[in-house]
């Protein structure tokens, strides 16, 4: 694929800082694909791809760096990062511990607020996987969590894994592709909602860790 003639990526100058506006449009094409696990990113084809300047596309590269979405090779440069199965199971243990005890956090000190907030979000997030689209599923599921990391009232836990988003956004991408680990993902978000809105923090705990276990089986298993 030639990338110089895919105008999606194009950056269109509006009031957020063009690097900004760099770094979404780079981030984007790496986790849908565009941009492919390994490849070399030269930034004088980056520039002219983008309609950017190179201190831009440096500026860019160095923030996509930093989510781990792009590695600099010694002798090559940047190029997308191959995540590993190492890299990936490594990911879903941190996700498993963290995830599980903001869910327990969240049975003890939700609002009645945070609850129906997580009602709403669960809702949306069924819809979402019904619509059979990945791209809604994980904006979906991203809200979802961001109501439960609310609601756990530990903001170092959502700080931590905001580091690991766009890793995360990539696994999650392997993984709902499949329609049966989206039917299996409703059913164990069903409940785990369930047991947060009963405050019940051991069975919530629990569930969470498994949700993630099976979510991480699935994107290993694409990741051969």
């Amino acid at each position: 694929m030639n990338l110089n003639d895919d105008l999606s990526m194009r950056v269109v100058t509006i009031a957020a800082p063009v690097r900004t506006q760099v770094v979404e449009s780079l981030r984007g094409a790496i986790l849908d694909g565009r941009l492919a696990p390994g490849r070399r990113l030269v930034e004088k084809d980056l520039c002219q791809m983008l309609g950017v300047s190179r201190p831009s596309v440096r500026e860019a590269l160095r923030a996509l760096e930093a989510e781990g979405l792009i590695s600099s090779i010694p002798n090559r440069g940047p190029v997308v990062t191959e995540l590993t199965p190492e890299d990936a199971a490594s990911i879903y243990q941190v996700r498993g511990a963290l995830e599980s005890l903001a869910a327990e956090l969240f049975t003890i000190n939700a609002s009645d607020e945070n609850i129906a907030d997580l009602r709403h979000a669960a809702g949306e997030l069924e819809a979402a996987y019904d619509s059979g689209e990945v791209s809604r599923m994980i904006a979906a599921k991203r809200a979802f969590y961001d109501v439960l990391f609310l609601g756990s009232h530990n903001g170092i836990i959502a700080e931590i894994l905001r580091t690991m988003n766009a890793r995360i956004t990539r696994l999650r991408a392997m993984g709902l592709s499949s329609s049966e680990r989206r039917n299996d993902s409703k059913q164990e978000i069903r409940e785990l909602v369930d047991a947060l809105t009963r405050r019940d923090a051991q069975t919530a705990a629990t569930l969470s860790r498994a949700h993630v276990e099976m979510a991480a089986r699935s994107a290993l298993a694409s990741l051969g």
